[in-house]
């Protein structure tokens, strides 16, 4: 008899049989993959960024170190050795969470989960009993009426699949403008593909800031990324190793087609719950995602559910608080995660990070704000790093001076956010930022003088 049973070993399913264990609980963790982590370490969050690092190192050597007096012949790109420097990467985390479990004593019991009732887990042939059952079992790609996916054939895949690409397309499409497209858009003409983007809305990056969708389309049109906005894609055919898009306005008008090496479907993703059982448990479903209560709790005593099978953002980061939090739960201990402040982050160069609300949201909720804004063409290390594009923008309430929002674009903004994470997490002002010594030269100076700007002004504009 279990204490708890993980499903899934993704962020949220082995963070939360880690903290489970530190509790004194008797977990176990199901897995069917061959290695832990789940999608982030295996096949998203990990390798993705090994091949965003990889490719901007590329970038930075072809075009940028003649600046910096650094001459000499450009490198040539090794694809097989990016793709096994991408593997090791992936590798020595997934390993590491490997260690962490024998280290907690938490068993990993291999296979694929069902829940035949409340207090059982189905593995194979066998049926294990335990107190309570977390659903971890994270979220895969959303589907595209007119596109098949094909992995292995290398044409038209998926963020899986455009992890390992058996070759640099010489052109990529790429069906959505949101993070995993930006990212693996990036990624790819960095490393030379003509990469056109074609989004159905009329803006990149839906639910972000206006100023940030703005600025963060003309920097990598600058780069050499194609967008096509507003558009609807209604096939994709392929034939003699090539791709034909065809998309037509999403408000209606005559339909045009593009061809390329490769298309990548990237529009979005889909809480994964098939195979569970949930249905035969009446267990409540809204839009595919599973509901809880304040605790985490499903409509089935017993059984809780976090990360991507439940309501909000589909983030690393989102899960792994929710499985410390339903841990210390479940041990009889008071669990928390504060919603307001999850910081997001886009992996582009320029990175983008937000934490908060919108300029919109902000004045959507009835409240009178202030905007304080700085661009980084007046911080003196981003001017010494060749990456002065971008800004921090800071929302505050225009009555208490609290901070509601942060906004920035920037090297180094999915670090440099934090600060702001913790200033809201403390209910700060603008102010108490502003009033804090920041180190010189650093690109974080830039957050101050936003703050600043929230007051008498900043000082470097």
């Amino acid at each position: 008899m279990y204490d708890l049973i993980v499903i899934g070993a993704g962020p949220g399913g082995y963070v939360c049989a880690i903290r489970a264990a530190q509790l004194g609980l008797k977990v176990a963790c199901v897995e069917g993959r061959e290695t832990l982590g789940g999608t982030c370490l295996n096949v998203g969050c990990i390798p993705s960024k090994a091949l965003l690092h990889a490719s901007h190192l590329y970038h930075e050597a072809t075009h940028n170190f003649a600046k910096l007096g650094l001459m000499g012949e450009a490198p040539t790109i090794d694809w097989d050795r990016m793709q096994s420097y991408k593997a090791e990467t992936v590798n020595t985390n997934t390993k590491g969470i490997e260690f962490l479990f024998k280290k907690n004593k938490i068993d990993w019991l291999k296979g694929w989960a069902s829940i035949p009732e409340a207090g059982k887990v189905k593995v194979g042939d066998k049926v294990h009993d335990t107190k309570a059952i977390v659903i971890a079992s994270g979220s895969e790609v959303s589907s595209l009426k007119g596109v098949e996916v094909d992995n292995a054939g290398g044409v038209v895949v998926d963020s899986t699949g455009a992890l390992m690409l058996p070759r640099i397309p010489q052109d990529m499409i790429v069906i959505g403008a949101g993070v995993i497209g930006l990212e693996l858009g990036s990624v790819y003409s960095r490393l030379g593909s003509k990469v056109r983007v074609i989004e159905y809305l009329d803006t990149i990056t839906p639910g972000m800031d206006a100023e940030v969708q703005k600025a963060l389309l003309k920097i990598l049109q600058k780069q050499g990324l194609q967008f096509t906005l507003g558009a609807a894609v209604q096939s994709v055919t392929v034939a003699n190793g090539r791709a034909t898009v065809t998309f037509a306005p999403a408000k209606g008008g005559e339909a045009q087609s593009v061809e390329a090496d490769c298309v990548l479907l990237a529009t979005g993703r889909r809480p994964n719950t098939e195979g569970l059982g949930l249905d035969a448990l009446d267990i409540a479903l809204e839009r595919g995602m599973i509901v809880t209560d304040d605790h985490w709790q499903t409509n089935l005593p017993g059984v809780y559910a976090i990360g991507d099978v439940i309501r909000g953002p589909m983030l690393a980061h989102k899960a792994e608080d929710e499985g410390m939090a339903v841990a210390e739960v479940i041990a009889g201990k008071h669990g928390h995660v504060d919603y307001g402040v999850i910081p997001s982050v886009i992996y582009t160069m320029p990175e983008v990070a937000a934490v908060g609300l919108t300029e919109a949201q902000a004045k959507e909720s009835g409240r009178k704000i202030k905007v304080g804004k700085f661009p980084l063409m007046g911080n003196a290390r981003a001017k010494a790093l060749l990456e002065a594009e971008g800004f921090v923008k800071i929302i505050t309430d225009a009555d208490t001076d609290r901070v509601l929002g942060a906004h920035i674009i920037a090297p180094g903004a999915g670090d440099i956010i934090h600060e702001v994470a913790v200033a809201m997490s403390f209910g700060a002002s603008a102010e108490d930022i502003a009033l804090t010594c920041h180190a010189h030269p650093t690109v974080s100076e830039a957050v101050r003088e936003a703050a600043l700007a929230c007051g008498d002004g900043a000082i470097h504009v």
